[in-house]
């Protein structure tokens, strides 16, 4: 049996991960911070259970003893996701995560000489954007298309029960720092709420949630995804969260400046702002919700590709859409698929790879699909599980029956 340790694997995405690792027959450890919490969900799944302090080599290092492999799920990444790609190096255990932050991918990638000389495969971002929108694409190279030209990623979500702070920070971080876009063929940086970053914003109309303005967000696609394919000449992330009305309330918070990690004094006490902002928001997040009328998750990825094949100009919209499900089984269920397909040897290796370098479609999308079954996860909608529109070179649309 696999033995697969799952850092911070009670948390959002972690515990999704876990349960579907269960559901497949590994042998799951979950380590966390929070011990009970571990406690409580390995003895549900009849997993074992360890603290983890993911601050901590010795910790890591201790997790990670005797296992095949590592699924970091432990956020924010910008803080924790080299170290911890490091200590599985180290450890010479393959390690996969589902890091969308920019900078720590940059890190990662950067990491590939010390993980082949280890002799280790870790696969980084393999969960939704990025994870399964780099499936796509590379779907549509290998079976679609001679030549991918445009890859416009857009993805939302929200309704989930509880958002942890890693989460709020990670969107806070989206909002303060330069986002990549790869457009005519160059790198350029724009910022999410300046002149630049607005000029790419555009409406999206996603199955089971509905019309949304879409933002641009620094996930790593835009980056890895020219490298994996030569003839690209644009790539774009663009993303939102709902109700609007609390994504708006969070960006009203970065503008005026109640987002610094900076510390104030207050009375003699050092206050973090970042932190104070992100209190108020998960504490007024029910009240955005209830006004709403959301009473629970949803979610939706759509991945638009262009290029040509034989000569002629084609397009394929993919959606991955759900009514029930956010982004805890978005990121949670690829995320272990990633981990079952490197415990059997079917990610390219050795190094630091995307998704779209290490996993073959033919091998993630069954899989993926066979968990969701496993988990009671409805995705698609009333078409099925994948929608997919082909637009042709005169213009024609028709909806292509994915068998998976």
């Amino acid at each position: 049996m696999t033995r697969i340790v799952v850092l911070g694997g009670c948390g959002g995405i972690g515990t999704v991960a876990s349960r579907a690792l269960s559901a497949a027959g590994a042998e799951v450890v979950i380590a966390d911070l929070d011990e009970r919490r571990a406690s409580e969900l390995a003895a549900e799944l009849g997993a074992e259970s360890l603290t983890l302090d993911a601050s901590s080599p010795e910790s890591l290092s201790a997790a990670m003893d005797g296992a095949e492999v590592v699924l970091n799920c432990v956020g924010p990444f910008y803080r924790f996701g080299p170290p911890v790609l490091a200590a599985a190096i180290a450890a010479q255990i393959d390690y996969v995560d589902v890091c969308d932050d920019l900078a720590p991918t940059r890190v990662m990638l950067a990491m590939d000489g010390s993980a082949r000389d280890a002799g280790v495969t870790a696969l980084v971002g393999m969960g939704n954007s990025p994870g399964i929108a780099n499936v796509f694409v590379r779907l549509c190279a290998d079976q679609l298309l001679d030549m991918v030209e445009t890859v416009d990623i857009m993805h939302v979500h929200g309704g989930e029960p509880e958002e942890g702070a890693g989460v709020l920070k990670h969107r806070i971080h989206a909002m303060v720092n330069p986002v990549p876009l790869f457009v005519d063929g160059d790198f350029l940086e724009v910022h999410q709420l300046d002149a630049d970053g607005q000029a790419f914003v555009r409406e999206f109309e996603f199955r089971d949630v509905g019309r949304m303005p879409v933002h641009p967000y620094p996930h790593p696609e835009t980056i890895t995804l020219p490298r994996s394919f030569p003839g690209l000449r644009r790539a774009t992330n663009l993303g939102v969260v709902f109700p609007l009305s609390y994504f708006e309330r969070t960006q009203e918070l970065v503008r005026v400046g109640a987002c610094s990690d900076e510390p104030v004094t207050v009375d003699g006490t050092e206050v973090s702002p970042l932190d104070v902002s992100v209190a108020l928001l998960q504490r007024q997040r029910p009240d955005f919700l209830a006004a709403a009328g959301i009473t629970g998750p949803a979610g939706c990825l759509a991945v638009e590709v262009s290029g040509r094949k034989d000569g002629a100009a084609h397009t394929y919209v993919f959606q991955l859409s759900s009514r029930a499900a956010g982004a805890g089984e978005g990121t949670g269920i690829p995320a272990a698929v990633g981990a079952l397909l490197m415990a059997r040897g079917r990610v390219s290796g050795p190094g630091v790879v995307p998704p779209e370098h290490g996993v073959d479609p033919v091998d993630f999308l069954p899989l993926a699909f066979d968990l969701m079954a496993r988990l009671g996860v409805s995705a698609g909608g009333d078409s099925g599980v994948i929608h997919l529109e082909h637009i042709g070179p005169d213009g024609s649309r028709d909806v292509i029956p994915l068998g998976v």
